[in-house]
Formats: structure tokens, C-alpha cells, sequence
């Protein structure tokens, strides 16, 4: 019997503020509405946000025409403020994001498992351009 090795993918990027204001930006629906998109053409018009372990978030991700829409969903597996959220997705696939704070900027790394529609390449240039998408965002807001 196959058996189908799960393919870990890392995006990363360097926020210029400190950690408390990225973490803010980050997990506060009110914020996440305003980046949580891999490109200008789709939009996320609703977030919900239980950040605790045991929590779940939604987000409707949806193209701007009206032509598509998903909501991309799971439960906290881990939180630990200012430092770590581990989530499981619906798929059962996880996603780890570590927050390093290096005074005035912080670093956040995501791994996240891929799946097997979509090529690997694709999702984590997807993933990475949401990522660019909230460091333009929470620079801007400062």
C-alpha cells in the first residue's frame, strides 16, 4: 500500500514593527478583512477570530467579480501570545506560525502542509503573497 508523504511548505517575511502591533494586525478580524487576499482581484469581505487554543476562525475568501468564494477554516491547536499559532485546517492539513521579536521588527514564519490539487510551487507563492499582503498592510497602519 502507497502511502502519501505530506510535503511541508515555508513562506517567511520581516515585519518592520514590533511584535505586539503584528500580532494585533494579525489576528483581529477587523485587520485580517483588510489583507487576507493572494492577489488584488479577490477580497476577504468576512473574518471571525477565536484565538485560543480549542478556537476556530472562518474567513470567506472571495474573487471580486462574484465569480468564486471559499471560506478557508480550522481549529487552534496552539497559542502562545506574541510567539506561536498552530492551526488545523478543515482538510486536516496544519499550519505553524512562529513570531520572533527582534525589538522593532519581527520575523514570521509559516509552515504549512500542501495539498494535492494545486502544485506545490503555486500554493506557496499564493501563501507568500497573502504574507507580502499583511506586511504592506501593517506597515502602512504602523
Amino acid at each position: 500500500m502507497a502511502t502519501t508523504e505530506k510535503k511541508s511548505v515555508t513562506i517567511s517575511c520581516t515585519v518592520d514593527l514590533p511584535v505586539q502591533k503584528v500580532w494585533e494586525y494579525w489576528s483581529k478580524p477587523e485587520h485580517i478583512v483588510k489583507w487576507n487576499n493572494a492577489s488584488d482581484d479577490w477580497h476577504t469581505p468576512s473574518a471571525e477570530n477565536d484565538l485560543r487554543v480549542g478556537g476556530k476562525f472562518v474567513s470567506t475568501m472571495a474573487a471580486k467579480d462574484g465569480s468564486a468564494s471559499f471560506n478557508f477554516e480550522g481549529n487552534y491547536t496552539e497559542v502562545e501570545e506574541h510567539r506561536v499559532i498552530a492551526y488545523k485546517m478543515a482538510d486536516n492539513r496544519e499550519v505553524r506560525i512562529t513570531f520572533t521579536d527582534d525589538g522593532d521588527s519581527t520575523e514570521i514564519q509559516e509552515i504549512f502542509d500542501a495539498e494535492d490539487t494545486h502544485p506545490v510551487e503555486l500554493q506557496q507563492s499564493g501563501w507568500q503573497s497573502i504574507l507580502d499582503n499583511f506586511k504592506e498592510y501593517a506597515e502602512e497602519k504602523g
